[in-house]
C-alpha cells in the first residue's frame, strides 16, 4: 500500500494483535457448563443415581433430598449462567464463580459427607485462582433492557423446565393430572405456593423446594441486571466531536465513509498523537468499527493499538465493517486479523457522468417521465434552508421511513439537518398538488454527507409512498447534474454487498459453486435488498470500490455478522418507543444541540 506506514518492531507486533483468546479461561468456562448440566441433571431427574452417569453425579454438589435437589439445581443454573462470562474473561463473572464453588464444596460435606465433591469443586477452583489475572475483561455497556430479556428468557427457560420436574414422577404422582394442572402447579411453585398436583413421601417437598430454587434465581439474575451499577454505553463526546471534525477537514478526502464517524451513538479512540482515530460501538460483545480510521494515516498504527487495548480490555471481539483496500491492508498487517471482501461501494465521478447513451437508457427514460408528471427538484447545502422547511423535512423523513427502527451504522449519519452538519447537501423533490398534504408539497428526500471538500456520500433516501415510482433515480441524476456548481467532483452511493459474486454468477461459464453462490443471495435478498441495491446502484454506470470486513477468527464471523445487523438495524432486540415518543425525544435532542451551538458561537464572539 501508499502512504509510508512505519514499521513496527516484532514485540509492538505482538502488542497490536489484541485479545487473543486464552486456553485457561475458555476451558474454565467449559467446565463450568458441563457441572452446570450435570447439577441439573442430578437434581431434576429422580433416577439420575442409578444411570450410566452414577460415577460423576456422585461427586456433584449436593444430595438429593428435597433441600438438596433444589441446591443442585441452583447451582446449575448459575454456573451455567456463568459459563459465557468465564470464557470472556469478565472480572465479575470470576468472582461469582469463586464464591459458588465453595458454597458447593460446603454442602457435599453438609449433605453427602462426599470427599469427592469436594475434590471436584477445587479442580475447577484451582484454575480460576491460579489464572485470577486473566480474568480482568470490564464490563460491557448495558442497558435496563436487560434485566426485562433476563426476566423473560428465564422465565419461559423456568417454566419448560419446571414441567420437566413435575413430569418426571409418574409413579410417585398422585391422580392423572392434566397438562393445565401440571403448568398450574409450576406456576404456583415458582411462587412458592401448593399447586393441584400431589405426590407421594417426599417427593412433594423436592418438587416445591425445586421449583422455588427456579423462581428465586429467576427473580435474583432479574434484580441483579435491574440495579446493578450502571456502564453506560459509550457516546461521543462534544470534544470527541470537535477533534473528530479537525481530523477530517484535513484528512476526509481519503475515505468517503469518513463523516459517519460522527455519529453520536459513537465511541472513539485516538492515537497517541491525536492525529488519527478510530471510531466504533459495542453490539452484543462485539466492537464494531467502520471504515477506515479517521486522520493521517502515518499515525493509523497508533490508533488501531488503542482500538485493540480497549478490545482486549472489555474482552469485545474487535472487528472493522467496510473498510477500503488500504484501510484492510493497514489493519491486517498491524493487528494479525484477516480480511474478506464484503462487498463494493459505487462511486459516480461527475466529469463522466451523462444521461446520453444505450447504457443510461432506462434511466434517462424514468427521469424524462416524472418530469412530464410535474416533479421539479432542489439540490441546497444544509445551511441554505430556512428552519420551517428543514423541520417539515425532518418530520417527513422520519414518517415516511419504512421500518420501525432508523437503519444505518457504517454508512449512515442517524440525523438530518444539525447545526453543525450545514455543509450537507439534500436533494428534494415536490410536486404541487390541488390539496397539499402535512409537508407541502415535499414528495422525496436524499441526503448527503461531506466526502472531503469535492465529494458527497450518499447518507439516506425518503419518499412519499404516494409518489410516483422513481424519485430516488430522479434525485440522484439531479443532484449529480447539480455537482458543479457546489465543486464536487465525486458521489458515493449506496454500498452493494457480495456484488462481485452476484456479478459473476450471472455471466455464461460461471460454475456450479458460484452460480449456487449467487442463488442464496438472490434468496437472501427477498429481506435484505442485496440484489436490488446493486441493480440499483449499477443503473447510473459507477466505478467499484471494494470494501472489507476485517475479523479475528473465522469462528467469529456468525456472531461478527449478526452485531452487524443489529447495528445496521435490520435485528431489533429492544423495545422500540411509540412513534410519537421518538419524534419527541429527536426534537429535544436537536434543541439542545442548536443550544449548545448557539452557546459555542457566544463564547467565541
Amino acid at each position: 500500500m501508499s502512504g509510508g506506514v512505519p514499521g513496527r518492531s516484532s514485540r509492538a507486533r505482538r502488542i497490536l494483535r489484541g485479545p487473543r483468546p486464552e486456553a485457561a479461561p475458555a476451558l474454565v468456562g467449559r467446565a463450568a457448563a458441563l457441572v452446570g448440566v450435570l447439577d441439573i441433571a442430578a437434581g431434576v431427574f429422580p433416577r439420575f443415581r442409578h444411570s450410566r452417569m452414577h460415577a460423576i453425579a456422585e461427586v456433584l454438589p449436593g444430595s438429593f433430598g428435597p433441600f438438596a435437589a433444589a441446591l443442585s439445581l441452583s447451582s446449575g443454573v448459575l454456573l451455567l449462567l456463568l459459563a459465557h462470562g468465564l470464557k470472556r474473561r469478565k472480572r465479575r463473572a470470576w468472582r461469582a464463580a469463586v464464591v459458588l464453588l465453595p458454597a458447593g464444596a460446603v454442602a457435599q460435606v453438609a449433605y453427602r459427607h462426599s470427599i469427592l465433591g469436594v475434590l471436584i469443586a477445587v479442580a475447577l477452583l484451582v484454575p480460576l485462582l491460579l489464572h485470577r489475572s486473566e480474568f480482568s475483561a470490564l464490563p460491557d455497556p448495558r442497558s435496563r433492557w436487560r434485566a426485562l430479556a433476563n426476566f423473560v428468557l428465564m422465565s419461559a427457560g423456568s417454566l419448560l423446565l419446571g414441567l420437566v420436574i413435575v413430569s418426571v414422577h409418574p409413579h410417585r404422582t398422585i391422580g392423572d393430572p392434566s397438562l393445565a394442572d401440571r403448568l398450574t402447579h409450576v406456576i404456583y411453585g415458582l411462587f412458592g405456593f401448593e399447586g393441584p398436583v400431589d405426590y407421594q413421601g417426599n417427593t412433594s417437598w423436592t418438587v416445591a423446594f425445586s421449583l422455588g430454587a427456579l423462581g428465586w434465581i429467576t427473580a435474583a439474575t432479574t434484580i441483579y441486571l435491574a440495579f446493578r451499577p450502571e456502564h453506560p454505553a459509550a457516546r461521543l463526546t462534544e470534544e470527541d466531536e470537535s477533534r473528530l471534525r479537525a481530523l477530517l477537514e484535513k484528512h476526509g478526502r481519503r475515505d468517503s465513509l469518513g463523516h459517519f464517524a460522527l455519529r453520536r451513538d459513537k465511541a472513539v479512540v485516538f492515537s497517541p498523537s491525536g492525529k488519527a482515530a478510530v471510531t466504533y460501538r459495542v453490539v452484543s460483545g462485539v466492537m464494531l468499527a467502520s471504515g477506515d480510521p479517521i486522520g493521517d494515516v502515518e499515525a493509523w498504527p497508533g490508533a488501531i493499538e488503542r482500538f485493540m487495548d480497549e478490545a482486549k480490555a472489555h474482552s469485545w471481539t474487535p472487528a472493522v465493517m467496510g473498510c477500503s483496500e488500504t484501510g484492510g491492508e493497514v489493519w491486517t498487517r498491524e493487528t494479525g486479523l484477516d480480511a474478506l471482501e464484503l462487498g463494493d461501494e459505487a462511486v459516480v465521478d461527475v466529469a463522466d457522468f451523462s444521461l446520453a447513451g444505450r447504457a443510461m437508457r432506462n434511466v434517462r427514460q424514468m427521469v424524462k417521465r416524472i418530469e412530464r408528471a410535474g416533479y421539479e427538484t432542489r439540490v441546497r447545502r444544509i445551511r441554505d434552508l430556512g428552519d420551517t422547511e428543514l423541520e417539515r423535512i425532518r418530520r417527513a423523513a422520519e414518517d415516511w421511513r419504512g421500518t420501525d427502527t432508523e437503519r444505518g451504522f457504517s454508512m449512515a449519519l442517524g440525523r438530518i439537518g444539525d447545526p453543525v452538519d450545514g455543509d450537507c447537501l439534500i436533494a428534494t423533490a415536490h410536486k404541487s398538488d390541488e390539496q397539499p398534504g402535512e409537508y407541502g408539497d415535499l414528495k422525496a428526500i436524499l441526503h448527503f454527507v461531506p466526502w472531503g471538500r469535492d465529494g458527497v456520500s450518499l447518507d439516506l433516501m425518503r419518499r412519499d409512498r404516494s409518489a410516483d415510482p422513481g424519485m430516488n433515480e430522479l434525485l440522484i441524476v439531479a443532484a449529480l447534474q447539480s455537482a458543479p456548481k457546489f465543486e464536487i467532483s465525486r458521489v458515493s452511493l449506496n454500498f452493494a454487498m457480495f456484488r462481485s459474486a452476484l456479478a459473476r454468477g450471472e455471466k455464461i461459464g460461471a460454475g456450479p459453486v458460484l452460480r449456487a453462490w449467487r442463488g442464496l443471495l438472490v434468496f437472501l435478498s427477498r429481506w435484505f435488498q442485496i440484489e436490488s441495491l446493486y441493480k440499483f446502484n449499477a443503473k447510473f454506470q459507477p466505478r467499484w470500490e471494494p470494501r472489507f470486513v476485517v475479523y479475528r477468527h473465522s469462528a467469529d464471523l456468525p456472531r461478527i455478522g449478526f452485531a452487524a445487523m443489529q447495528a445496521e438495524g435490520f435485528v431489533d432486540l429492544a423495545v422500540p418507543l411509540p412513534r410519537f415518543l421518538r419524534r419527541r425525544r429527536a426534537a429535544a435532542a436537536e434543541r439542545t444541540c442548536a443550544h449548545a451551538v448557539a452557546d459555542r458561537e457566544v463564547h467565541a464572539a
